[in-house]
């Protein structure tokens, strides 16, 4: 088994609630996939005009593919969230998410053809980021780590991404019994992945 074909795997998966965006380009470096997920919920009473409350959820997910993960890439990631996803994706160059901002996940997926060391491991589990926005009025970040290691088919999370196990292990028996993948499903409909606008 080989990143290239776990990656097309796990976009399937994710595009059946995101949007896949194919490549991917922060802070100079490209990226395999981005994957952005939203969501509305409103509260009524008795009728639309009488609207008690509404929430937005968010949730960007950055994928990558990798010989061998090391703490120089965790900086990498820690500085694409801290310079770019939460200030343009989130923020969107304000000081705050917008009013009904109830939370934003930030998933790193790696995807890495090596098995993690003892360190390797240790780092990824401590990998964190966390922010709250007016004492959590208006929501709050968290972000989830998630590496797939191909040589020794094990999942590193770290103690915010728990909850991705059991999908990220779900991904090498799906790739193992020949599952079609992201790539299929976009030549059998005709059509692309999402592309980014880049800056002009």
């Amino acid at each position: 088994m080989n990143s290239a074909d776990y990656l097309n795997r796990l976009l399937l998966k994710y595009s059946g609630t995101f949007d896949i965006y194919q490549p991917y380009t922060i802070l100079g470096r490209d990226y395999p996939a981005y994957g952005y997920f939203f969501s509305h919920v409103e509260k009524y009473l008795l009728t639309r005009r009488a609207n008690m409350w509404s929430a937005d959820s968010y949730e960007h997910i950055l994928f990558v593919t990798l010989e061998e993960l090391t703490v120089a890439h965790l900086e990498e990631y820690r500085q694409a969230i801290a310079e770019y996803i939460e200030p343009t994706l989130i923020l969107k160059g304000k000081n705050l998410p917008e009013p009904n901002h109830m939370y934003s996940y930030i998933t790193i997926a790696v995807i890495t053809e090596k098995a993690l060391s003892p360190e390797l491991k240790k780092a990824v589990k401590k990998f964190k980021f966390e922010k709250s926005y007016m004492h959590s009025i208006r929501g709050y970040s968290q972000a989830r780590f998630a590496a797939a290691s191909m040589e020794d088919e094990s999942i590193c999370l770290n103690g915010a991404g728990r909850s991705l196990k059991k999908l990220y292990k779900s991904i090498f028996a799906d790739v193992k019994a020949g599952k079609p993948g992201y790539r299929e499903a976009l030549e059998k409909q005709g059509i692309e992945s999402f592309k980014q606008e880049l800056p002009k």
